[in-house]
């Protein structure tokens, strides 16, 4: 705590440029590679490579050691292929491209469905298909992981491969009528409806922020080394739909939408119901502040560059956040908030702090802060107590990496699972390279 106010107290009051605020960033600069590197890829790598089925050894217990079945999922597969290959570029190491390699040959071989096309969503460890079912949101990874591993590697199966998969979503998946992309898909590409016979509180038949975001994240690292013209319509369709659509007049993320995109809400009902529902609408303070990202970098990559809008969209995701979700105490994004009829302001009704949130959160402050150094919200300040925050109840400094939650608010979570299919090194990497690249 002591070392948390001491952050506070002495970079509340900064208004001068990040430029003039250098002369300390050498220790932390520091820190931050030592976070990146002995803190959380050494870890993993080649630790997690599984060299009896192919592809990447999935769940860790706390102290790194292997548990579970080590079923595989596209997203945990692709998220590791696509941090070896950002880490061969990051550290002109080629070893980590025979890392990225590795997985992109599981991903290529047993996780892409030979006969239909686009990418299986579970296998077994082995590889063998647990479910013929599809999502864009396991798709738009694999699509993430291939443009990376091409860009380090030149691989050119993997651009093929890319490629294949693009057009598998676009003939598959795309809504020609009302924009955007189906989520959940058949083993033969058709779109899953919504009937009768859904629960009620299923995602199953909707669309929503999360498959859009993470397609938009896809196709912004595709465009880089394919600059298919279909691409780049695609591109600025998922950023204007986000950012005109998707994102509500008060700065956050609606999260799901019928297919016609009527937004999916239970405001009008009671507040047992609204938390019984909360998984289909809520405030993810943690996707706003990584969205405020992704849309800046979509824009830069189609020509867009400092576009007005897309900028003052990101900041008011970025400011609602911090005045919504914000730990003003300790620092951090708490994971959910809901706007009650009946009550004042936003209600933070899940108050623990995920390790990516914070971990896009660092990342999305830096930015804010080069773009507004003397903003009254105070960017770089809540990014060196997020820093310290992080340091004090995410990472693990006895076995590495993160939990999955801060300890402050889930003490339990220290000796639980490092690393399973939703949790691995994609998020923590790729915020702590890109404030090492901004800072330097």
């Amino acid at each position: 705590m002591k070392r948390i106010i001491s952050v506070v107290l002495a970079f509340a009051g900064m208004q001068a440029t990040y430029a003039q605020q250098k002369p300390g960033n050498d220790s932390l600069i520091r820190q931050f590679r030592y976070a990146a590197k002995e803190g959380l890829l050494d870890c993993y790598y080649p630790r997690n490579t599984d060299s009896a089925y192919g592809g990447y050894i999935t769940t860790y217990s706390y102290d790194f050691k292997p548990v579970g079945n080590q079923d595989k999922m596209i997203v945990t597969q692709a998220r590791h292929t696509w941090t070896t290959a950002q880490a061969a570029m990051f550290y002109h190491d080629s070893s980590y491209i025979a890392l990225s390699r590795h997985g992109f040959r599981f991903l290529k071989d047993k996780m892409w469905d030979q006969q239909y096309g686009g990418f299986y969503s579970f296998t077994d460890r082995a590889g063998k298909p647990k479910s013929t079912m599809k999502d864009a949101y396991g798709n738009a990874f694999a699509i993430y992981a291939l443009a990376a591993y091409y860009k380090a590697s030149h691989d050119p199966e993997a651009l093929q491969l890319a490629r294949e998969a693009f057009n598998w979503l676009e003939k598959h998946s795309h809504d020609a009528v009302h924009k955007g992309y189906f989520q959940h898909l058949d083993r033969q590409g058709n779109p899953v409806k919504r009937t009768k016979d859904v629960a009620p509180l299923a995602e199953t038949g909707l669309k929503d922020q999360n498959s859009s975001i993470h397609l938009l994240e896809a196709f912004t690292s595709l465009y880089e080394v394919w600059p298919s013209p279909l691409l780049k319509d695609r591109l600025k369709e998922m950023l204007v739909l986000i950012r005109d659509k998707i994102v509500t007049d008060k700065g956050y993320l609606q999260l799901f939408f019928t297919t016609d995109w009527k937004p999916v809400t239970f405001r009008d009902s009671s507040e047992a119901v609204i938390l019984r529902s909360k998984n289909l609408d809520h405030v993810s303070f943690g996707h706003d502040v990584e969205t405020a990202y992704l849309l800046e970098e979509a824009a830069r990559a189609c020509g867009m560059r400092d576009d007005p809008k897309t900028l003052a969209i990101g900041k008011k995701m970025v400011d609602h956040a911090l005045q919504k979700g914000w730990d003003q105490q300790l620092g951090g994004f708490f994971d959910e908030g809901y706007y009650f009829k009946d009550k004042p302001g936003c209600t933070i009704v899940k108050r623990s702090k995920n390790w990516w949130a914070q971990a896009e959160g660092l990342n999305t402050l830096l930015i804010m802060a080069e773009r507004y150094p003397n903003d009254p919200m105070q960017y770089y300040g809540k990014f060196l107590q997020l820093w310290s925050y992080v340091q004090t109840y995410l990472v693990d400094h006895t076995y590495g990496d993160w939990y999955e939650e801060g300890l402050d608010n889930e003490p339990q979570r220290k000796l639980a699972l490092k690393s399973h299919i939703w949790k691995g090194t994609y998020h923590n990497f790729r915020a702590l390279s890109n404030c090492i690249k901004r800072m330097e």
